[in-house]
C-alpha cells in the first residue's frame, strides 16, 4: 500500500474516530453499537488485507523479457564501463536475486572475453554484482559456478543469505 494511501486513510480514520463516531454511539442502543464497531472492524482489516497484500505476489522465478528495463538494469550493472553488449545464455530472477550467464561480444559480435555467471542482488534499486570469489571451492567440483551444481549451490546460499534456489539452472550433474 502507497504512503500517501497509508496516511489518507489514517486522516479519514481519525476524524471518523474523534467526530462521527461519539456522536452516533451516544445515540445507540448496546447491542446496535456492538454490531458497528465489529462490522467497522471487520471493514477496517479487510481493507488492510486487501490493500497490504497488492504487490507482494510471488510470482517465482522468472526471466526478464528482452529490451525490459529490469533486463537493461541487469546487463547495465554487469557491463560497468565496457563497450560491449551480452548475448545472454541464462537469465533468471526471483525475490530481488538473479543469476545470469552471458559472454560478453563486441559490435561486430565476436566474444571480447569468456564471460561466464554472475550473481546479482537488487540493493535499493541498483543491481549489485557479488563477488563469487566470497564462495568457498570444493575440492570435489571444480566446475563450480559454471556449471552451478548441487554443492557450488549450496554454497552460494551459505554465502549469501536469502538467494533462492530456483534461480540457478539445473544441474548437468
Amino acid at each position: 500500500m502507497t504512503n500517501d494511501l497509508c496516511a489518507l486513510l489514517v486522516r479519514v480514520l481519525h476524524w471518523f474516530i474523534l467526530c462521527e463516531w461519539k456522536l452516533l454511539l451516544l445515540n445507540l442502543e448496546d447491542k446496535l453499537k456492538n454490531r458497528i464497531v465489529i462490522l467497522f472492524i471487520f471493514a477496517l482489516t479487510s481493507f488492510f488485507f486487501a490493500y497490504g497484500q497488492q504487490g507482494t505476489k510471488d510470482t517465482g522465478p522468472y526471466t526478464p523479457a528482452k529490451n525490459s528495463a529490469e533486463r537493461q538494469a541487469i546487463l547495465d550493472s554487469l557491463r560497468g564501463n565496457q563497450d560491449v553488449v551480452f548475448q545472454v545464455h541464462y537469465l533468471k530472477v526471483h525475490r530481488g536475486w538473479c543469476w545470469v550467464d552471458t559472454t560478453p561480444l563486441d559490435k561486430q559480435g565476436h566474444a571480447t572475453a569468456e564471460g561466464g555467471p554472475n550473481l546479482l542482488h537488487l540493493e535499493n534499486g541498483i543491481w549489485k554484482v557479488m563477488d563469487l570469489s566470497r564462495v568457498p571451492d570444493d575440492p570435489d567440483d571444480p566446475l563450480g559456478a559454471e556449471d552451478a551444481s548441487p554443492g557450488f549451490v549450496k554454497n552460494v546460499l551459505k554465502t549469501f543469505s536469502g538467494v533462492p534456489r530456483d534461480i540457478f539452472p539445473k544441474s548437468t550433474k
